[in-house]
């Protein structure tokens, strides 16, 4: 019954949904509209469950190439396990650093590891990206990121 990998995934899924749902239950709703905080993640959850169901009950018409396409290669699982890694790190330090800084080292760390070699297009992207972002949620939208080290 649980034969096809997409049965294992849609299990796991549904799992996953579940404990989303938990969490997303025990949030507050801060209802200042006809749509609460708590709105969005309910929906969520309950439409990752529902298209978990289709998955568990689709057919599977998998070929073998098909199987074989799915493996993947030594590099790609290094580089993807590097990507995860500076993800963990940048959410250790986001708050500890700042958002600046943190996003800087980040996407500039990402593309250097993924094999980006145009470093000056690199570095001016590293800057100007999370300084944007910081400026529009800050300035604009009154949204406070962190920040860190720096003194604004």
């Amino acid at each position: 019954m649980l034969k096809p990998v997409h049965r294992k995934a849609s299990l796991f899924l549904i799992a996953l949904a579940v404990f989303y749902l938990i969490l997303a239950y025990q949030l507050e709703s801060f209802t200042a509209g006809p749509i609460g905080a708590d709105t969005m993640p309910k929906i969520l959850g309950w439409l990752l469950i529902l298209l978990s169901v289709i998955l568990f009950f689709s057919k599977d018409e998998e070929t073998q190439e098909e199987k074989e396409s799915r493996r993947i290669a030594k590099d790609d699982l290094i580089k993807m396990a590097g990507v995860l890694l500076l993800t963990f790190c940048y959410i250790f330090l986001l708050e500890r650093v700042g958002f600046i800084v943190t996003s800087f080292l980040f996407i500039w760390l990402c593309s250097w590891f993924l094999g980006y070699q145009k470093h000056v297009k690199n570095i001016v992207t590293a800057v100007l990206f999370p300084v944007i972002l910081y400026s529009l949620f800050t300035f604009m939208l009154g949204i406070a990121l962190p920040s860190g080290i720096l003194p604004f």
